[in-house]
């Protein structure tokens, strides 16, 4: 049976981690963790979701692009569960674009990210996977994984008139929509 974990918050020490390499593939506690966090993940509308996020400072993150309330525009993807990730850049070139966080509730900021990505990783069995992740995908992907090294989006933002109420965002969205 799987517990219902709070999402940690900005200001949780965990969030300020580097999370530990999971080497224990069978664990009970280990399948605990991916269905937890799985469950977080959707309950909360979100993209994606890291294991630091659960208060586990394990490196673990899952990538669930998909259209949401909270990201109307994500492409769809099946989601993918990375163990002890890797990764390198596919295409250098650096996009910003609107990212929010289920750790930082009602804020939003413009990041910049790389537009590809390819990622090294374990799947759930332990087998070793690699997959390139292009724009929205890479974008959450990384997002993610900074979770794994201890650092938040808001740490990558350029300018703090970049980071924006989560009211102030749709506002914006929607004044773009009605131009288009």
């Amino acid at each position: 049976m799987t517990e219902n974990r709070q999402i940690q918050q900005l200001g949780a020490e965990v969030l300020r981690q580097q999370a530990a390499p999971i080497d224990d593939f069978n664990s009970p506690e280990f399948r605990e963790l991916i269905e937890n966090m799985r469950s977080a993940m959707l309950a909360a509308n979100g993209v994606g979701i890291a294991a630091p996020q659960l208060g586990e400072s394990k490196r673990v993150v899952i990538v669930a692009s998909r259209p949401t309330a909270r990201y109307p525009r994500a492409p769809e993807m099946a989601p993918v569960v990375m163990i002890n990730p890797r990764f390198d850049v596919v295409d250098a070139a650096m996009a910003k674009d609107w990212e929010g966080c289920l750790s930082v509730p009602g804020i939003r900021a413009l990041v910049p990210r790389y537009r590809a990505v390819e990622v090294e990783f374990c799947n759930e069995s332990g087998q070793s996977c690699r997959l390139t992740l292009q724009d929205f995908p890479a974008r959450v992907f990384q997002h993610e994984f900074d979770h794994l090294q201890g650092l938040v989006y808001l740490d990558r933002v350029e300018t703090n008139r970049d980071i924006v109420a989560e009211a102030e965002f749709f506002k914006r969205m929607a004044g773009q929509e009605q131009a288009a």
